[in-house]
């Protein structure tokens, strides 16, 4: 499959009407699952399997843009005939990059970086047809309420940060750490919801 990566640019084969059989979701995050629900459209999970790479000479919203497109891309190459949509976020702090914490010190190293400061999280999109390949990203700043070291050991025991960029779940248990949010809730979550809904609905995928 040639390479369709592109941000923020629509390729077009044809001006001519085409269809598609499902919506994808490259994505095995329950967060994503709910949010893709929200949107009251059918859709099917088919998990990426593919091998991240990080290239270190994007900047911080071309990362999660080009994370988010290698997921679609390899569910894209078996599902040519679908919608594929795919999802990446990270944590951002003072220029440094966080991810899902390998382990409790891990996590713990995170919330305390984050403790009492304001960071950013940026999800990128990607949107894959026989026809379009689009991404685009949402950045939402969130802050924190200072942490002591008790409050981080409770929250890791619960084994919530784990599986979340940035060792934080703002829609659960880790939401009575955050003082603020300037920005998309939703971003913060996984998906921006609103902003793919008119994204698919101007490229007439809906």
């Amino acid at each position: 499959m040639a390479d369709l990566r592109v941000y923020g640019i629509i390729i077009l084969e044809s001006k001519e009407v085409h269809t598609m059989n499902k919506y994808i979701l490259a994505s095995n995050s329950p967060r994503r699952k709910q949010l893709m629900e929200m949107l009251g459209i059918d859709y099917e999970i088919i998990i990426s399997s593919v091998d991240e790479i990080i290239r270190p000479d994007l900047a911080n919203d071309e990362l999660v843009m080009d994370l988010a497109f290698q997921k679609a891309a390899d569910i894209f190459r078996h599902h040519q005939d679908d919608i594929v949509l795919g999802f990446d976020t990270m944590v951002y702090i003072d220029d440094k990059r966080l991810g899902k914490p390998k382990n409790a010190q891990d996590a713990k190293e995170m919330l305390t970086i984050l403790s009492g400061k304001t960071h950013v999280v940026i999800t990128g999109c990607a949107i894959i047809t026989k026809k379009i390949s689009k991404s685009f990203f949402e950045a939402t700043k969130v802050t924190f309420y200072p942490m002591t070291n008790q409050e981080i050991d409770q929250y890791i025991t619960s084994k919530e940060p784990f599986d979340k960029a940035g060792a934080y779940a703002v829609q659960g248990l880790g939401s009575k750490f955050v003082q603020t949010i300037d920005g998309d809730f939703y971003t913060v979550m996984g998906l921006p919801v609103a902003r793919l809904y008119h994204e698919l609905k101007e490229l007439n995928l809906l």
